[in-house]
C-alpha cells in the first residue's frame, strides 16, 4: 500500500512538472509569435480573487494578440478556478491552443456602431470617394442614431420593420438606408457575431402607384418658349461664366458635375466636340474630388452648335485676359473658382436661384435643364439612340420614360391643332 501512495506522490509530481514546463513553453511560443507581449504582465496573469461568501478563486487573463479586424489588442479572461494551479494549468491548455490553430475564444458581443466602423473600412476600398462619402454621411446621420448604440444580436426584426417605416414616413432616400444596414449586418453575419440578418426579412415599405403618379406629374424641364426665356434673363445679368455655364448645361445635357470639371484639352473648336471624361464630386468632408464618370455610357463625345462654340471662345479669351500674364493651359479648368479649384455645386444653385427668383421664372433645378434638352431633342425629331448616346445614359429605359412624357404632350398638342383647324 505505501509503495503504491510512493508511486502516486511521484506520478502526479512527474505530471505537474510537466504542466508547468507545458505552460512555460506556451508561453515561450506566444511570446515570439506575438513579438514579446505576452511576457510584459506575465506575474500578474493569474489573479486572485473572493466571492461574497468568502470563498477563493482564481482567474487568468491571456493576452492572443492584436485583432486583425479591429486593430486592438485581445485579450481573454476565464474565472472560476478553485486553485492557482487549476488556473495556470487551464491558461497553458488555452495558449496552446491558440498556437496550434489561432483560435481565442468566441467572439465578443459588439455594437452595430463597432461592426459599421469595421465595415467601412472595407467598403472605402470597392466605392469612388464621393459615393463613399455620401454613404457615410447618410449613414452617421440616420443609421447610427438608430442602430448604433444596440449589440447586432439584441437587433431583431421588429425593431428592424420599425424603423424601416420611420425611414419610409421621412425620407425618400430611405432604401438607402434600408440597404445599407443590410450591408452592415450581412458584414456582422460573416464575422460569426449573429447568425441571420434580420434586415433581409423585413417588408419594405413602398409608395402607393397613385403618388408615383403624382411625383411624375411635377415637371422639371422647360418648354422651347420657357428655355429662352430663362436664357434672355441670363444675358441681362452680365455674368458671362454664368451665361456660358447655362448655354451648357441647355444645349448639350451635361449633368453641372461634368460641366464644372471641363478643362480647356476638352474642347476642340475645330471640330466643334466636347469630350466628357471627369466629373467632380464631393469626398470627405466635403472636399472637392475629380473622378470618371459614373458609368461607361457617360464618358462620351458631344457635338457643339456654333453659337455655343462661339460663346466658349469668347470665355477663353475672357479667362486669358484675367489669367495674365500667365497663359491659360490646356490642363486648367474652363470655369475655374478664384482659388483655382472647381467651383462648388452650390455656385449654379445659388446664382439659378436668383435668377427664377429675380424674373419670377417657372420652377426648375440644375438637372432639370438636361431633361429639357433630352425633350427639345425629341421634339426636333432626334431619335431615341441618338438621345440615349448624346446624353451619356446608361440605361435606355431612362431615355425611354422622358420619350413617352414628350410623345404624351405632343398627343395634347395635336388634339389641340385639330380642333383648331376645324374651327369647331
Amino acid at each position: 500500500m505505501r509503495e503504491v501512495s510512493s508511486f502516486a506522490r511521484h506520478f502526479f509530481s512527474f505530471l505537474a512538472t510537466i504542466l508547468e514546463t507545458t505552460y512555460k513553453h506556451a508561453h515561450t511560443i506566444l511570446f515570439f509569435r506575438l513579438g514579446g507581449e505576452t511576457n510584459r504582465k506575465d506575474k500578474q496573469m493569474i489573479k486572485q480573487y473572493k466571492l461574497n461568501d468568502g470563498s477563493v478563486r482564481y482567474s487568468y487573463i491571456a493576452y492572443v494578440g492584436v485583432d486583425p479586424l479591429t486593430g486592438k489588442e485581445k485579450r481573454v479572461r476565464k474565472s472560476g478556478f478553485k486553485t492557482q494551479k487549476e488556473a495556470r494549468i487551464a491558461e497553458s491548455q488555452f495558449l496552446l491552443k491558440v498556437e496550434q490553430d489561432g483560435f481565442f475564444d468566441k467572439p465578443d458581443r459588439i455594437t452595430f456602431s463597432e461592426v459599421y466602423k469595421i465595415w467601412l473600412e472595407h467598403y472605402k476600398n470597392t466605392v469612388k470617394a464621393s459615393t463613399y462619402a455620401r454613404q457615410k454621411a447618410q449613414a452617421d446621420l440616420h443609421i447610427i442614431p438608430a442602430f448604433g448604440a444596440c449589440y447586432v444580436d439584441k437587433i431583431s426584426l421588429p425593431m428592424c420593420q420599425k424603423q424601416a417605416q420611420e425611414w419610409f414616413k421621412g425620407y425618400k432616400k430611405y432604401a438607402n438606408f434600408i440597404g445599407m444596414t443590410k450591408m452592415v449586418l450581412d458584414f456582422a453575419v460573416n464575422l460569426g457575431y449573429i447568425h441571420d440578418n434580420p434586415m433581409k426579412k423585413i417588408i419594405k415599405p413602398r409608395k402607393s402607384s397613385e403618388v408615383d403618379e403624382e411625383e411624375k406629374k411635377k415637371e422639371n424641364f422647360y418648354s422651347r418658349e420657357d428655355l429662352q426665356k430663362f436664357l434672355d434673363c441670363v444675358a441681362k445679368e452680365d455674368k458671362e461664366e454664368i451665361a456660358c455655364i447655362f448655354r451648357l448645361l441647355a444645349f448639350t445635357g451635361m449633368r453641372k458635375s461634368e460641366v464644372l470639371a471641363l478643362r480647356w484639352k476638352d474642347l476642340d473648336f475645330f471640330t466643334s466636340r466636347l469630350s466628357v471624361s471627369q466629373i467632380v464630386a464631393y469626398g470627405e468632408n466635403n472636399t472637392i474630388v475629380y473622378q470618371t464618370p459614373k458609368t461607361k455610357k457617360s464618358k462620351r463625345t458631344i457635338t457643339l452648335d456654333p453659337i455655343t462654340v462661339s460663346i466658349l471662345k469668347k470665355w477663353e479669351k475672357t479667362r486669358q485676359f484675367l489669367n495674365f500674364p500667365q497663359r491659360v493651359k490646356p490642363t486648367d479648368l474652363v470655369f475655374p473658382a478664384e482659388t483655382g479649384n472647381a467651383h462648388s455645386f452650390d455656385y449654379i444653385n445659388y446664382n439659378l436661384r436668383c435668377i427664377l427668383k429675380k424674373y419670377d421664372l417657372p420652377y426648375i433645378t440644375p438637372h432639370g435643364f438636361r431633361h429639357t434638352h433630352c425633350s427639345l431633342l425629341f421634339e426636333a425629331g432626334a431619335s431615341i439612340k441618338e438621345v440615349q448616346e448624346r446624353l451619356g445614359h446608361e440605361d435606355i429605359k431612362t431615355t425611354m420614360n422622358i420619350y413617352a412624357h414628350v410623345t404624351e404632350n405632343t398627343k395634347e398638342k395635336t388634339a389641340e391643332k385639330f380642333a383648331q383647324f376645324l374651327g369647331m
